[in-house]
């Protein structure tokens, strides 16, 4: 198989990114939104927007992120078990109740930094 140097190198930066963040050597920021829905969720659990969970892009099921709300300071723990966000600009989707307890249910969405706990 071959790959090309820049298709190597994109998959390098995705790479040391994903390293970065699991490890908790640094923090990611960027844009939060939420979700109230009770379908299964991708790790085959069933969502409930009353619990702590969120979905992400690469972290794997059952990780412990740290979310915090830059612009209040609040945060919350929340539990990875479903993948997503599936919109442009945003690093992760909350269930309501994290939201709520973030202080930006209303607004939608809110700039955030996640680390990763566990």
């Amino acid at each position: 198989m071959f790959i090309s140097a820049k298709g190597f190198a994109a998959a390098m930066l995705v790479a040391i990114s994903i390293l970065t963040l699991q490890t908790g050597a640094s923090a990611q920021t960027g844009r939060a939104s939420w979700y109230a829905l009770t379908s299964k969720t991708a790790s085959g659990e069933r969502c409930n927007p009353n619990a702590l969970t969120a979905a992400h892009p690469t972290l794997p099921f059952g990780t412990k992120v740290k979310v915090e709300n830059l612009k209040n300071g609040k945060s919350v723990v929340v539990r990875i078990n479903d993948r997503g966000p599936f919109v442009g600009g945003r690093i992760i989707d909350l269930t309501k109740a994290a939201p709520s307890a973030l202080g930006f249910i209303r607004a939608g969405t809110a700039k955030v930094r996640l680390t990763v706990l566990s």
